[in-house]
C-alpha cells in the first residue's frame, strides 16, 4: 500500500528550481565541480517530482537519474538519441 507523500510534486519542482539557481551562482563564481553537482541534484529532484506526479507513489531514495528516466519512459529526441548511440562509449 502506498503511503502519503512527504511532499507534493510541486515542492520537488520548487527545490529543483532553487538548486538550479544555486548551480548558476556557483558556475559564475568558477566553482564548476559544485555547479555540476547542483545540476545533478536539481535534475534528480525534478525527476522525483515527475515520478510522484505520474506514478503516484513516493520516489525511491536513490540518486540514479537513469533509473527515473527509464521508469518514466523518458528519452532524448530521435536525432539526439542517434547522436548519443554513435558517440557513447559507456
Amino acid at each position: 500500500m502506498d503511503t502519503p507523500s512527504r511532499k507534493p510534486p510541486e515542492e520537488w519542482f520548487l527545490q529543483a528550481d532553487y538548486d538550479m539557481d544555486t548551480a548558476g551562482s556557483m558556475f559564475r563564481e568558477g566553482r564548476y565541480f559544485y555547479a555540476v553537482f547542483m545540476c545533478h541534484l536539481s535534475i534528480e529532484k525534478a525527476l522525483k517530482g515527475l515520478f510522484l506526479a505520474r506514478v503516484k507513489r513516493e520516489p525511491p531514495r536513490i540518486h540514479n537519474l537513469s533509473y527515473f528516466v527509464d521508469e518514466l519512459h523518458l528519452g532524448p529526441p530521435p536525432d539526439l538519441d542517434a547522436f548519443l548511440a554513435r558517440h557513447w562509449n559507456g
